[in-house]
């Protein structure tokens, strides 16, 4: 149940990057749930290697860096996937960081109801 709410709760937050970021555009809530998907493998998958390559221009900035991957592979995803537009790195940094606190938030209301219905 977590997993599915973790994956709704990020695909909500494409389209509310979608909505309130400019140059950043999400075609369906499907291809949202797409973005999601593949968000989450390529969290998995590419970004800690990502990490690692940047280990010290990370540890220079204090860990801000992990911003700028972030929104590289939101950006990526804008060119990978058909439904989904990013016009501008910033509009990448700025969607990915509204995207995150989204998701974060929606799964720590969901996650905290299904913690108390249990």
């Amino acid at each position: 149940m977590k997993f599915i709410i973790r994956w709704f709760s990020v695909a909500v937050g494409f389209l509310v990057a979608s909505r309130f970021v400019p140059g950043v555009h999400v075609d369906t809530f499907a291809t949202a749930i797409l973005l999601a998907a593949i968000w989450g493998i390529l969290g998995l998958l590419v970004r800690p290697i990502l990490v690692i390559l940047t280990l010290p221009v990370t540890v220079l900035t204090f860990g801000l860096f992990i911003f700028v991957i972030n929104a590289a592979l939101f950006a990526w995803l804008g060119h990978i996937i058909v439904g989904f537009t990013v016009a501008s790195f910033f509009a990448a940094l700025l969607g990915s960081l509204v995207m995150s606190a989204t998701g974060a938030i929606i799964h720590g209301l969901l996650g905290w109801i299904g913690e108390k219905e249990e």
